[in-house]
């Protein structure tokens, strides 16, 4: 086997892994305040989840009219450190997306396991206290 034909075998094998970290990497916002006094939102979603993009959406229209109001946290599964390994254990995530409604004193208020409509999903945040 000739240079060429390791540099382009090698480079096939390569570039598909680094495009995947590329495009998951740093995504994450994952600053969850233990004591904010705010209700949270927290959503488990991934970035090759169709149905997650469906959920982003709906959070992109609704959060910039509550962000005084709730804290909203979004965990990328893909990538996996402590922090969110924890998480995922601690509420249970087996499937994503998965939205976790917590009142401000910490009580899950509601479990949300899939795409819902913008206005549904909005009662939702209005009921959160």
């Amino acid at each position: 086997m000739n240079k060429k034909s390791l540099i382009a075998i090698l480079a096939i094998l390569i570039i598909p892994v680094l495009t995947f970290f590329g495009l998951t990497f740093n995504k994450d916002t994952s600053t969850i305040a233990q004591a904010s006094g705010k209700p949270q939102i927290i959503k488990f979603s991934s970035t090759m989840c169709l149905e997650c993009k469906e959920v982003e959406k709906v959070f992109n229209e609704l959060m910039p009219k509550y962000s005084d109001k709730v804290q909203y946290t979004e965990i990328i599964v893909d990538n996996r450190d402590d922090m969110k390994n924890a998480l995922i254990k601690k509420y249970h995530v087996t499937l994503v997306p998965t939205i976790i409604m917590l009142n401000s004193d910490g009580t899950q208020y509601k479990r949300i396991e899939s795409s819902l409509p913008t206005d549904e999903m909005e009662q939702y945040i209005k009921g959160l206290h």
